[in-house]
């Protein structure tokens, strides 16, 4: 069986609470801990609902990434086009939430096992993590900022390029660390402080004011 294309967002509670406890068992026991019946057992729940839920092992996996990377969020970017203040108040908040998540122990435990799998010939968690983790991220920020292209806010040629120089200014070299075990720096714990400041770099390198 394959891994379902998509989870639905927002999931009910009691399918967050099963992903939570899901991510709990990664961090503390790895991958050979995030087992059905494992699950089943930590979440006090039925391995027939998990399978109805989220389908085979794959398809568990696949959602606890999804639920992982829909707690990095956009605001509604496609609601209007943003003023200067709502464009630049959006970014800072998507990037406080990426530095959140990256930072934490379930996303550096993910990481590191799809790495640690990427050079056996055992990639297919590494899959998973771009298409249900990264992916859908980037897609919600190039959204967002396609939105302050249209209302005149920044100017850029490639949205995929935008993307990528605004993760590099909010993540730097944090998740690197972060999987080789070293941990963040004392400014870096204050992750709105360091959003804003990545945001601005941005902005002074790609906003039409001035």
């Amino acid at each position: 069986m394959n891994a379902p294309a998509a989870i639905a967002e927002p999931l009910p509670p009691r399918q967050t609470e099963v992903l939570e406890r899901a991510l709990a068992l990664l961090v503390e026991g790895g991958e050979r801990a995030l087992t059905t019946a494992g699950v089943a057992r930590a979440a006090n729940c039925s391995k027939e609902s998990l399978y109805k839920w989220f389908g085979d092992r794959d398809g568990l996996l696949a959602a606890v990434i999804t639920h992982q990377a829909s707690k990095v969020r956009a605001g509604d970017a496609g609601s209007a086009r943003p003023s200067a203040e709502v464009f630049r108040r959006r970014l800072v908040d998507f990037a406080v939430d990426l530095l959140d998540v990256l930072s934490g122990e379930a996303s550096v435990a993910l990481n590191r096992l799809a790495i640690g799998q990427a050079g056996g010939g055992g990639a297919a968690l590494g899959r998973l993590v771009l298409e249900h983790g990264r992916r859908p991220i980037e897609v919600r920020l190039s959204a967002l900022l396609e939105a302050g292209r249209a209302g005149g806010v920044v100017r850029f040629s490639d949205v995929r390029e935008a993307y990528r120089t605004l993760y590099g200014l909010v993540v730097r070299d944090l998740h690197v660390r972060l999987l080789l075990g070293d941990g963040p720096d004392p400014a870096e714990r204050d992750h709105r402080t360091r959003a804003a400041e990545a945001v601005d770099q941005f902005i002074r390198l790609h906003g039409t004011a001035g």
